[in-house]
């Protein structure tokens, strides 16, 4: 799947986005080494703490359907109703839900369909938490 593609998807997950709280519409897409995709957004709670990541999102979408292996993510994000930023890049939490499943040449996708930059997880999480 071509990079744009993936980030298609992505923006197009972040229309779901239920962000009341912080106004911030993030969208995710995984592609797995099969070539299937897993789409997430963030999802906002009044109590803050059970908030879960876009990202996150995807990759539970995935892991609960049996995928273990993957090879790209896509990610946008920005203020909800405007066009996505530039730059969107996962939060620290879930990088280190990246690092559970996958290796340091996973590549992370950011931006939006005009502008996206590719990186490594090892890029983005140099010191991951693994055994």
């Amino acid at each position: 799947m071509e990079h744009k593609e993936l980030m298609h998807l992505a923006c197009e997950a972040r229309e779901r986005a239920y962000a009341p709280y912080s106004g911030f519409a993030v969208g995710a897409a995984l592609l797995t080494k099969g070539g299937k995709v897993y789409t997430g957004c963030n999802i906002e709670n009044a109590a803050f703490s059970p908030t879960n990541c876009a990202e996150r999102t995807a990759f539970f979408k995935a892991v609960s359907e049996g995928e273990r292996e993957f090879s790209a993510i896509a990610v946008t994000g920005g203020p909800a109703g405007k066009a996505p930023a530039e730059h969107c890049t996962p939060c620290g939490v879930c990088r280190q839900v990246m690092a559970e499943f996958c290796r340091g040449d996973f590549l992370i996708l950011l931006g939006n369909e005009e502008t996206l930059t590719v990186h490594t997880l090892a890029e983005l999480l140099p010191h991951s938490f693994s055994l």
